[in-house]
């Protein structure tokens, strides 16, 4: 194994009902736990996502309502997946993006507290576009020499994402192989929110990253028009994002 590991790393996909991080479910998730000794561990969990799946999803992942109606709700197995990441570092294809805030946004629907800003995370695709400009399958084929079977299947895919940033890390000299290296090199730094609407400038100063306020500090805006917060609190904006938002509306009040 080329990837040099301090602690275990979880390399996890997600299938779900769409990509509305605010909206949708996730329909199964599977965790791949790779071991600093090399050794793995594999979970895959089928979720009913309380909702309709609809038939573009369906034709993705090809996991049905019937498939999933004697599934748990991710409520039923939250603290189950909190305590299985605890102490881990997270990886995935295109995570930073879609994974991790959707299994933020159900972690906090769920009510289970995990905060998973803590953890170090290492998005294979930004590192694949970055080097290569290609989708999964295609990283797979060059990285690894192989076709990607039973694609669009969360397992199927964690695992193969595994494969292409060990792959990865042998094919570039100048790629660091231990993973807070790869964290720095594969994450939106600036994203204090996974969903990207608040970032830091320049000055490391949280700003809006939208609509008529973009690039205008939060701070600012939350006193300058009280309503706002409001607006942005009963809007259609990931959880996250509204606890970020209402972290800072604190932070200000106790200057």
């Amino acid at each position: 194994m080329n990837l040099k590991l301090k602690k275990p790393i979880i390399f996890f996909d997600i299938e779900s009902t769409g990509i509305n991080v605010a909206k949708d479910r996730i329909v199964e998730i599977a965790f791949v736990k790779i071991h600093p000794d090399g050794s793995r561990d594999t979970k895959l969990q089928r979720i009913n996502p309380e909702m309709e799946i609809p038939a573009e999803s369906i034709a993705i992942h090809g996991i049905t309502d019937e498939d999933i109606k004697d599934s748990p709700t991710f409520k039923k197995v939250a603290k189950e997946f909190a305590k299985l990441i605890e102490g881990c570092d997270l990886a995935g294809f295109n995570s930073d993006r879609f994974d991790i805030p959707m299994l933020a946004e159900e972690f906090l629907r769920a009510d289970v507290d995990v905060d998973l800003k803590r953890h170090k995370t290492v998005d294979v695709q930004v590192i694949f576009h970055k080097m290569e400009q290609r989708t999964l399958s295609a990283a797979y084929k060059f990285y690894c020499k192989k076709d990607l079977e039973n694609a669009h299947t969360a397992e199927a895919d964690a695992v193969a994402t595994f494969e292409i940033l060990d792959a990865q890390i042998a094919h570039y000299n100048d790629l660091d192989d231990d993973v807070e290296a790869l964290s720095e090199f594969s994450s939106h730094k600036k994203h204090l929110d996974f969903a990207g609407r608040i970032v830091l400038n320049d000055k490391d100063v949280p700003v809006f990253n939208f609509g008529k306020y973009k690039a205008k500090p939060v701070k600012d805006v939350l006193k300058k028009d009280p309503g706002y917060y409001g607006w942005m609190m009963k809007g259609d904006f990931p959880l996250y994002t509204k606890k970020v938002l209402t972290r800072i509306k604190l932070e200000s009040m106790n200057e």
